[in-house]
């Protein structure tokens, strides 16, 4: 949209207000019967011009933000999708599934890079935020694992879950708390803006700072005596948020663990801000951070509103609604006041914004906006019949005009990233087969589609088993292929 024509009041808010629509609207219908397109996670790119969507039959679907049509599908897991993670120059997109498997693409063809598995469920895998063959996983009754990807063969390195503790305490551990230490599990994992510390939290509410290099925890705080289900840091890496099963989102200011001068055993994280309902007492599903790190929102169980504090004063300014059913994972986007959210029931993403009134007096200066019709009185020589020698003239003036139609302005970011290449851009995909619209409408006439009736896809199931096995099937029917 051209910037002139919105409110320059409008481009100053920073938090969405209403809903705004939905993604993949007219494929909502398939969702119950086959359960292609139910949604689990999302994330957006850095650039924020794709959403890439983990799909509950583990095909991962890039949309275009612009466009909210379907870039990319990208099918490689057998069951849902756990966590999406970008690289840094958006070209690479990590994925990791119920399936025990964690898979490296590489956007410019859709290939699968890497393909990791392992011997346990995975709650979290995410990028390094400077070497894209590395990265990070909390695994499910298993201690967390740094994996390098660089070769064929991928090199697993696990660390501790265990808090660090003191001389002191340790010389004073009793037998109880030395079993109890042993039964503590890294639930979430992230690293930070350098990638230099791995920030991971447990079952026990611990939350220990690793350093990527040696391993080793070299930070350790209780925050609560329950499970950190989530953890997002802001852009810059100076504050993250953290959301507990006790039922309080928190967030906490970070150090520069980076700094040379920095002692950890003297360092203490203090809690910023807690956020809870002190009313309907409502649990968290997921937390976010907006672009500038000056809002915190979060989903709600058993609940359809997404709430939104302000860390200034650490009030609520505003819980967005519009949908009638829970929402899950819930992403802002890197620079625009912009929210998308998953629906747990339907696996739609819904999508919050701000309206924004045109000014179409902004196209010229003696245009006038009017509140109702009014009659148009003509000139006496508005529509006078030019010269033909006049018309040819200005005709051959406009082809002389060179146009450029290759350039591709730069997308304005919320943060730089140092020392990545922002500069790729997926590739378009002309692809008929890849898209939803060659499965799920029939074209009835010139311009004219409808929907696919679920007898339609038992009788093309049944066409194909008949000429490839000469009959039709037994049952009569089929379940509908994914994607």
């Amino acid at each position: 949209m051209n910037l002139s024509l919105v409110d320059p009041f409008v481009l100053a808010q920073d938090c969405p207000e209403v809903i705004t629509g939905r993604l993949r609207e007219w494929t909502l219908w398939l969702i119950v019967e086959s359960g292609s397109g139910h949604s689990t996670s999302i994330r957006f790119s850095h650039r924020g011009d794709l959403l890439a969507s983990g799909r509950h039959d583990g095909i991962v679907v890039i949309f275009d933000i612009e466009t909210n049509g379907v870039a990319r599908k990208l099918r490689g897991h057998t069951r849902q999708i756990q966590s999406l993670s970008w690289s840094t120059n958006d070209r690479y997109l990590l994925s990791a599934g119920q399936d025990w498997k964690v898979v490296l693409w590489d956007l410019q063809d859709g290939s699968r890079v890497r393909t990791v598995r392992f011997e346990a469920g995975i709650f979290i895998a995410e990028l390094h935020p400077k070497n894209n063959n590395l990265f990070v996983a909390a695994l499910f009754e298993d201690q967390p694992v740094l994996v390098d990807i660089s070769s064929e063969t991928p090199v697993k390195y696990s660390f501790a879950s265990a808090p660090l503790r003191t001389q002191t305490e340790r010389d004073s551990a009793t037998e109880k708390q030395a079993v109890q230490d042993a039964k503590v599990v890294t639930t979430f994992t992230a690293f930070t803006h350098s990638g230099d510390h791995i920030i991971a939290g447990t079952n026990k509410g611990w939350l220990n700072i690793v350093d990527t290099s040696t391993r080793e925890i070299t930070y350790s705080t209780r925050l609560t005596n329950h499970i950190i289900v989530y953890i997002r840091l802001t852009p810059s890496g100076r504050d993250v948020v953290i959301n507990a099963s006790d039922r309080v989102v928190r967030t906490l200011r970070l150090p520069d663990l980076s700094d040379p001068k920095l002692n950890f055993e003297t360092l203490q994280l203090e809690v910023e801000h807690k956020f809870q309902d002190l009313v309907q007492k409502l649990s968290w599903n997921h937390v976010s951070f907006s672009p500038t790190g000056e809002y915190v929102t979060a989903s709600t169980w058993m609940n359809h509103h997404i709430y939104v504090w302000e860390r200034g004063q650490g009030s609520l300014v505003k819980i967005l609604e519009g949908t009638k059913e829970e929402l899950s994972a819930v992403e802002w986007h890197p620079f625009r006041p912009f929210i998308a959210a998953v629906g747990v029931d339907s696996g739609r993403i819904w999508l919050w914004s701000i309206l924004q009134p045109q000014r179409w007096s902004a196209l010229a200066p003696d245009f006038v906006e009017v509140e109702e019709n009014h009659e148009y009185v003509e000139q006496e020589d508005e529509f006078d019949i030019q010269p033909l020698e006049e018309i040819h003239k200005r005709r051959l003036d406009q082809e002389d005009e060179e146009v450029d139609v290759l350039t591709v302005e730069p997308v304005k970011m919320a943060t730089e990233v140092d020392g990545g290449d922002i500069g790729f851009r997926m590739p378009v995909l002309l692809d008929v087969e890849a898209s939803d619209s060659e499965d799920e409408v029939v074209a009835v006439g010139a311009g004219q589609y409808r929907r696919r009736t679920d007898r339609e896809w038992v009788n093309d199931d049944e066409v194909a088993d008949t000429m490839g096995n000469g009959s039709a099937t037994q049952n009569g029917t089929k379940r509908r292929r994914g994607g």
